[in-house]
């Protein structure tokens, strides 16, 4: 699963346990995904680093930094219970008319909860900022010397488009900040939606590099337990109508889920900032 935008996903497998699924009613075959892609634990996660992410914008923006009140906002923005229910109608409506059999057959089975647990273990461990230097400087020198398992990874993200999906998310979510912040009143008079899209804009080769960086990192670090076939496998899906399908509803969801946390965070901002002014 994927920070920036939202998890990714793969496999190929035959459909053989199918009719117990065809019983269940569209919404609880979007549930039983929901919890078997590992949704809920990747979005307690994601509220950690949120709450990271929410230090981070308190030293840099807010003239008397870090305080109770602002934890207690970015708390509050980072509702993993909100988050989730945004998030599960989002993707429950992605879905709609999609081939839920077919993902629900690989994620309720071997090696598909490996896989799922092996993201979400991998996304807690870098929390911690000494495991996540050292995922990127081995992915650096596996990116170097072009290994075998590097080269199935560039296949994995090319597959999924990750890197380009991945980029337009945080574009979209710097947007929706500064947007918070002009809708907030905390950006000088003559501060443009426009000029706003400029600077955003301007921002994007240092987003991909970042990006791409992040990417390779996690994915090598999280998959580098399966064994060659396991990861094939989860390439081949990817490419199929569903797998296509799948991993769109998860970027949308997200992506979505993204831009409302970063145009709060903004107004939050503007908040703060324009209380302490006065």
């Amino acid at each position: 699963m994927l920070n920036l935008a939202g998890p990714v996903l793969a496999a190929t497998l035959a459909l053989a346990g199918l009719p117990a699924f065809a019983q269940d009613t569209g919404t609880e075959k979007t549930d039983a995904l929901f919890e078997a892609l590992g949704l809920p634990q990747m979005l307690e996660v994601m509220r950690a680093e949120g709450l990271e992410y929410g230090d981070t914008i308190a030293q840099d923006m807010l003239p008397g930094g870090q305080s109770a009140r602002w934890d207690a906002l970015v708390s509050d923005i980072y509702d993993v219970d909100m988050m989730q229910e945004e998030v599960r109608a989002i993707f429950g409506e992605e879905l709609e008319g999609d081939d839920l059999d077919a993902m629900l057959a690989f994620y309720t089975t071997e090696p598909g909860q490996t896989i799922i647990n092996l993201e979400v273990s991998a996304r807690e461990a870098l929390l911690d900022d000494a495991v996540e230097e050292a995922s990127k400087d081995s992915a650096a020198i596996a990116a170097m010397d072009e290994t075998p398992r590097f080269q199935m990874i560039e296949a994995f993200v090319d597959a999924n488009d990750l890197i380009e999906t991945n980029v337009v998310g945080a574009l979209n979510s710097n947007y929706a900040f500064y947007m918070g912040l002009i809708d907030g009143g905390a950006m000088p008079e003559g501060v443009t939606a426009e000029l706003a899209l400029q600077d955003v804009w301007a921002q994007e080769d240092e987003i991909r590099s970042d990006t791409a960086e992040w990417v390779y990192s996690f994915l090598l670090m999280a998959y580098q337990p399966l064994s060659d076939e396991e990861l094939q496998a989860y390439i081949a899906f990817s490419e199929t109508e569903a797998g296509q399908d799948l991993n769109a509803a998860l970027f949308t969801a997200f992506n979505g889920m993204f831009d409302d946390i970063s145009r709060a965070l903004g107004l939050g901002v503007s908040r703060f900032m324009i209380s302490q002014e006065l």
